[in-house]
């Protein structure tokens, strides 16, 4: 299995020696600094914490822990140019899979032009995103995501996620991958399993966007034995548990 989004830097060893042993082999840490940043240069030195030091301490549980990397849009008040720097060395150097998570929570101009730039990076070089949508006016900040991401990058580029009930029916036909948050407070595997239901098995990854927040490890296997025990198909059931995240990232 995998879990396409989680934020390793805020969980335990012991969470990764969890998700392990419940059969997760492969997940996906993406940047986000829960705090005020007052320098670059702080959150520099996160997002390189993460990729030396939070992939280490996964493999040592077992977990092989890939990488995405941006400027979340928390994070956007400070100034990005080294940060955008970094990028592309990263990306260059095949240490990071996508650049995420990126996107839009309160709609500012920082915010926006952040996003854009970061978008056009991914088309420069080639690379897939992990677009965040917000909790709060999900729809409306969901809208102008839409609105920009064609104008810089191929929707096919895109993951679009913490995807919902409430807004699957405004990118159920773009071009994008869908991601299935199942989180305490966000979508409970119910939710995601209906809308699995509904639009199949396709366009869908699963994860569980574990952080610093109310989370559950395990949210992935607990999605997928759900689906067994109501008797979904178990072609179906391993494209949102791994296929679709290895085609998409190139696992």
């Amino acid at each position: 299995m995998i879990d396409t989004h989680m934020h390793a830097d805020a969980r335990s060893g012991e969470d990764f020696e969890e998700m392990f042993n419940a059969g997760i082999d492969t997940a996906i840490t993406c940047s986000y600094y829960p705090y005020k940043i007052p320098h670059e240069m702080i959150l520099l030195n996160h997002l390189n914490r993460i990729l030396e030091l939070d992939t280490k301490r996964a493999r040592e549980h077992g977990l092989d822990l890939k990488v995405a990397l941006g400027i979340h849009p928390t994070n956007s008040n400070i100034n990005p140019e080294e940060i955008f720097k970094q990028l592309y060395k990263w990306i260059d150097s095949n240490q990071i899979i996508a650049i995420g998570e990126i996107g839009l929570e309160d709609l500012t101009d920082a915010e926006i032009s952040v996003f854009k730039r970061q978008l056009d990076i991914a088309s420069e070089t080639d690379s897939k995103v992990i677009i965040h949508t917000p909790r709060k006016n999900k729809k409306e900040v969901l809208d102008v995501i839409l609105d920009i991401l064609p104008q810089h990058l191929d929707e096919s580029q895109a993951v679009i996620d913490h995807i919902n009930p409430n807004v699957v029916c405004d990118v159920i036909d773009t071009d994008c991958m869908l991601g299935l948050t199942v989180q305490p407070q966000k979508m409970d595997k119910f939710e995601a399993i209906s809308i699995l239901d509904e639009y199949g098995f396709d366009k869908f990854l699963l994860n569980s966007d574990i952080s610093n927040k109310p989370s559950d490890p395990l949210s992935v296997p607990k999605t997928v034995n759900e689906l067994k025990n109501q008797g979904y198909k178990n072609s179906e059931i391993e494209k949102v548990a791994s296929l679709n995240a290895q085609k998409f990232f190139n696992l």
